[in-house]
């Protein structure tokens, strides 16, 4: 082990710099380059993240504390130190995303014509249709806890909308609490478009909250209503499975599931007006500190806004329309002749996520296709591909599906697409208890003559046909005998039982991936050593495992040359004098998410290109079945170096540039011409109107 592994000051704290990463998105919503509802959009991105940051990273850090584990991350940071830096810097990060919704964002959408009212802007017939609203939607539904012995404060739901309410009198029965707290049944919808006959703009919008607050006192008759005050808390959303003694998973996972919403808090939001006596009666009685108080001026969910722009026909607000290219091979639509003229190479979302579906599509349909064996890790609750694969084994085909029930907010769709596809008798397997499966793969068997042949489709995304809109991602199709025997013996592994297999092409974790990456990046050190061109490009979510790490430092010693683009979290510090100087870090955030895992080595001329379902974290190397496979068509080859690679490192405009402490600096064009890497490959590969 490299002793550089021991020293805790050359790693970087991982929720810190999750944190960083969400400045850089909130950075999008901050550009005025970008069309105002993306930016609206770009703020509710910042919302959902961070309410997915203190479900999982800060409830483990504070399931730490209260364990009094030693430091675990190779920062050797002690989690106790790192709340409190993740508070301060949570809480600027917060008053930011705030102060541009109100100062910049939400004027700007009014003088569009996109509005949203406060009670003091209400018209006379606005005033009139939004009590009858109430009244027949809104009141209904919700029921009133007025706080004493007989009724303690109320089980809150994760991460829903709540009313704390002053009171003063007496009720019917005489008792006098002074509080009541009224819970918003996510039924409701938190934002409310006004119909055209009493809206005064184009767009007018009011939000539950709005609503509630202008008509509390009818849950109250004949008491007094001193001040409604809305707030959320935040729980401790990760699922806990015993795996040694499941001995059904779905079982198990489905009598979990409702625990997420009662997990322990972790954050606690309120409205910015909310009296410090009213907050502070809300923090005990959720056992936390001030801390973790967060106010807000303006609604406590931002993320419920993102539905805006969709009920908004506003082009000019919006990103350019485009649609997504095909490949040439593509063009006269038979999957299984393409593919066996060639490897076919997509890029997405520049290219069209379609012919996978296509792809599915015709091997459910083909009388000579024997079998499908796929991977879902995440597919969404509705799926055209799932029911592809439904109707492919309700007409006989031998379908089998390996479906990643825990994968983190996406169990209960997964759940019910187990149920669906073994009702239809197709085999679904659950992959390996304690190990996630992760591999995006699809494998096709089909009868050709007096033989079998595999066409596998592999990538770097999910099967998810709304998120390849959304996320940029390599797929590769291809019937390569060899690479078909790989994918095949990873099912086997996957479904049965035995050892692990040789694998020719893929390499696979939790078996060959990380030692083999560590044996390319060594081979470039050698290499280095040697005289020769040494050089490794790599691309990913995120960069954090120590051996890893260790190991691009000492490459970079010995004079390899290092480019990594790493979208969100990066442990490593680049430019440190005799340690990383050959090391250049850049994260790209745009209009589209940046999910391709491309690695590159030089490899003595022979580039090298491997892609992945995996990052270069702890649990995609050691807690996870991923694969990893080689771009071997020179031509597409090229593409992926030329697309994935090169363009990235070039771009000038969206790329933001690391420094040794760990700090982003936006990188500027300058006097020259901008270069945005994703407008460059929607103009070369997608089809404008």
């Amino acid at each position: 082990m490299s002793k550089i592994r021991l020293e805790p000051e050359l790693y970087l704290n991982r929720e810190l710099g999750q944190l960083a990463f969400n400045r850089r998105v909130l950075a999008q919503a901050e550009n005025r380059n970008h069309p105002l509802l993306e930016r609206l959009k770009f703020l509710c991105i910042v919302s959902s993240n961070l309410d997915e940051f203190f479900e999982i990273r800060v409830s483990g850090l504070k399931a730490e504390i209260e364990a009094g584990s030693p430091p675990v991350g190779p920062d050797r940071m002690r989690a106790d130190q790192v709340i409190l830096q993740v508070a301060k810097e949570a809480h600027e990060l917060v008053a930011s995303q705030y102060r541009l919704l109100n100062q910049e964002i939400l004027p700007g959408l009014e003088k569009e014509g996109i509005r949203f009212l406060r009670r003091s802007d209400f018209t006379a017939a606005q005033a009139e249709w939004i009590k009858a609203y109430f009244l027949r939607e809104v009141m209904p539904v919700l029921t009133p806890i007025g706080l004493d012995p007989a009724h303690p404060f109320p089980r809150v739901l994760n991460k829903s909308l709540n009313f704390v309410v002053e009171l003063e009198g007496k009720d019917a029965f005489g008792r006098n609490s002074g509080i009541a707290i009224v819970q918003a049944p996510r039924v409701l919808p938190r934002v409310i478009r006004l119909p055209r006959d009493v809206a005064v703009a184009d767009h007018d919008f009011i939000f539950l909250s709005s609503i509630l607050h202008a008509h509390v006192s009818e849950l109250f008759s004949g008491m007094k209503v001193i001040d409604c005050y809305q707030f959320r808390v935040t729980r401790n959303s990760d699922l806990f499975v015993d795996e040694e003694e499941v001995t059904d998973l779905r079982a198990a996972l489905r009598g979990e599931l409702p625990h997420r919403h009662f997990g322990d808090e972790v954050r606690l939001e309120v409205a910015e007006n909310c009296p410090q006596q009213i907050s502070d009666f809300l923090l005990a009685q959720f056992k936390l500190g001030q801390d973790d108080l967060y106010r807000v001026e303006g609604p406590v969910n931002l993320a419920r806004l993102i539905s805006v722009p969709e009920w908004v026909d506003r082009p000019d607000l919006k990103f350019p329309h485009f649609t997504p290219g095909l490949p040439v091979q593509l063009e006269p639509g038979d999957m299984f002749s393409a593919m066996s003229e060639g490897d076919i190479l997509l890029h997405q979302p520049f290219q069209s996520f379609q012919p996978v579906i296509q792809f599915l599509e015709q091997a459910a349909r083909d009388k000579n296709v024997v079998a499908i064996k796929q991977t879902v890790y995440r597919t969404g609750a509705e799926s055209e591909l799932m029911e592809i694969l439904i109707d492919a084994a309700r007409s006989g085909k031998e379908v089998t599906v390996v479906l990643e029930l825990l994968a983190r907010f996406d169990e209960e769709a997964n759940i019910n697409w187990a149920q669906r596809l073994e009702d239809v008798g197709a085999h679904v397997v659950y992959g390996v208890v304690g190990h996630k499966t992760h591999a995006k793969m699809l494998m096709v068997v089909r009868r050709e003559g007096d033989r079998l042949r595999r066409y596998v489709h592999l990538s770097t995304g999910n099967y998810h046909p709304r998120t390849a809109r959304l996320y940029t991602d390599f797929s590769l199709f291809t019937c390569n005998e060899e690479i078909g025997v790989d994918v095949s013996d990873v099912f086997m592994q996957l479904t049965g039982l035995g050892k692990a297999s040789k694998l020719k092409h893929l390499w696979q974790s939790p078996f060959t991936f990380h030692k083999r990456m560590l044996n390319a990046i060594q081979n470039e050190m050698r290499n280095a050593q040697a005289g020769r061109k040494a050089q490794i490009i790599a691309k990913m979510n995120a960069l954090l495992e120590p051996e890893i790490i260790a190991a691009l430092y000492e490459a970079s010693k010995a004079g390899v040359g290092i480019d990594l683009i790493v979208r969100g979290v990066c442990a490593l510090r680049p430019g440190v004098p005799g340690v990383s100087d050959n090391i250049r870090v850049c994260s790209i955030v745009g209009r589209f998410l940046e999910h391709t895992r491309v690695f590159f080595f030089h490899n003595d001329g022979a580039q090298d290109v491997h892609l992945a379902s995996a990052d270069w974290m702890d649990r995609n190397f050691f807690r996870r079945v991923e694969i990893s496979f080689p771009v071997l068509d020179p031509g597409l080859k090229q593409r992926v170096i030329d697309e994935g690679l090169k363009l990235y490192l070039e771009d000038n405009a969206q790329a933001w540039e690391m420094d040794p402490q760990g700090q982003y600096r936006s990188k500027s064009p300058g006097r020259g011409k901008p270069l945005i890497a994703q407008e460059y490959l929607l103009s070369i590969l997608a089809r404008r109107p």
